[in-house]
């Protein structure tokens, strides 16, 4: 049923709330008011132009619209505070260096640092990668505080592989935060951000290790000859991963294949060589079940591995973006996806490592650590020295170069152009 035609009320206002006379009411004034003036193109009292701001008091009094009071013009007021905070410019793909897939939502490769933050809460190609790591570093801080808070938890020697494990754990999504982030202020600066990170992913390659042979190693490799020299050699590995990484950028645009395998190679044989002792036991006990013993594996080494398999899978393939170029230049990209499945294949194998600690605890008592307190501490130290030294000469690289050096330049040569494409 509609409401029908408005009619007077007491005080002069209408059954629908309107006064006689505004420009909403249809009926005519009432006795002895004043008719309502003929709209016309001219602004009117209690009437603002569009994008304008009141500056009169009576401005801000109510007219017959309801017109702006003075909450309303507070709120334009804000409004046009927080428009005039400029966001960072967002490129295409012909303007910048590109990623395969990635067709928008480039950041200007000359960014202030000031920028380069601005952009982590503007959504950008970047953005889901800044908060993918930032968010689960916290996370992983949060656990080694909760771990390291127990009682006893540090005095037990027993223990010191697994705190020795969660540094790197923290320091490589923090790394790799900050890389995508700050890498848009230079060509230069980009190159140094991500060096810093394939340091940090090669740290906790070492890390890795350390828990590896002091929990998961299988009963018949106990005291070998490989499991005394299984923590030195993966801190040798963390060098070769850093070395190839880092190397693996300066021919990134004329080659980018041989870039990538490059790449690919420097983080899967140190993740192969560190996961050796779990391949071992997942093949002997493949079909005994819960009759393996000590060699038992948690469900949670399986999806460890799985979030590996998928996370190797997504870096090399660029899917699915490069099925569909620009349908995920914001959310959904393989590097986003990579992101994830990295940090719960860190989170999975924790659990995995608290589990060997716990369901193993009273067999691994009787047997000697493979490295006690000063050898963790040299071999750590001497792994940062030496990954600190390798990016500091691939740094020194690129500021030896010349100006006209492509890595130097934000996009591409036209064979590196044109390799990309096919």
């Amino acid at each position: 049923m509609g409401l029908g035609h408005p009619t007077l009320r007491p005080g002069g206002w209408t059954r629908l709330g309107l006064f006689p006379g505004s420009p909403l009411s249809h009926s005519p004034p009432g006795p002895g008011l004043p008719a309502r003036p003929p709209l016309s193109p001219s602004p009117q009292p209690g009437w603002l132009e569009p994008g304008t701001l009141p500056e009169e008091p009576w401005a801000c009094r109510p007219t017959g619209l309801g017109a702006p009071t003075k909450l309303w013009v507070t709120v334009r007021r804000c409004r046009a505070t927080m428009l005039s905070l400029k966001l960072p410019q967002l490129l295409r793909v012909h303007q910048v260096f590109w990623e395969d897939g990635i067709m928008s939502g480039y950041r200007r490769p000359t960014s202030s640092a000031r920028d380069c933050v601005l952009s982590s809460f503007q959504m950008t190609n970047e953005t889901v990668n800044i908060w993918t790591h930032f968010l689960p570093t916290w996370y992983f801080v949060w656990r080694l505080l909760a771990l390291a808070g127990g009682p006893g938890f540090r005095a037990e020697p027993y223990h010191r592989p697994l705190l020795v494990f969660l540094l790197p754990a923290c320091l490589y999504p923090f790394a790799s935060c900050c890389a995508h982030t700050f890498s848009s202020m230079s060509p230069r600066a980009r190159h140094i951000c991500y060096f810093l990170d394939y340091g940090a992913l090669s740290l906790y390659s070492l890390g890795c290790a350390f828990p590896y042979a002091a929990y998961s190693m299988p009963a018949s490799w106990l005291h070998s000859r490989l499991h005394q020299l299984f923590v030195p050699a993966a801190a040798l590995n963390s060098f070769l991963c850093t070395g190839l990484s880092c190397y693996s950028r300066f021919p990134e645009l004329e080659s980018p294949a041989l870039s990538k395998v490059l790449r690919t190679t420097a983080f899967a044989y140190p993740f192969l060589f560190d996961n050796l002792p779990l391949f071992y036991r997942l093949g002997l006990c493949w079909d005994r079940g819960p009759s393996c013993g000590q060699e038992a594996l948690s469900a949670d080494h399986s999806y460890h591995l799985l979030c590996a398999l998928l996370t190797g899978f997504l870096f090399a393939s660029h899917l699915p973006e490069r099925l569909a170029p620009g349908r995920f230049d914001y959310i959904g990209h393989s590097h986003q996806l990579f992101h994830i499945c990295a940090v719960l294949g860190t989170h999975f194998q924790l659990e995995a490592v608290l589990a060997d600690m716990g369901s193993r605890r009273a067999w691994l008592a009787t047997q000697e650590p493979p490295l006690g307190l000063a050898g963790t501490v040299a071999t750590l130290g001497l792994a940062v020295a030496g990954n600190l030294l390798i990016i500091a000469a691939f740094t020194s690289s690129l500021f030896r170069a010349p100006s006209t050096c492509p890595l130097l330049h934000g996009g591409p040569l036209e064979g590196g152009m044109k390799a990309r494409q096919q």
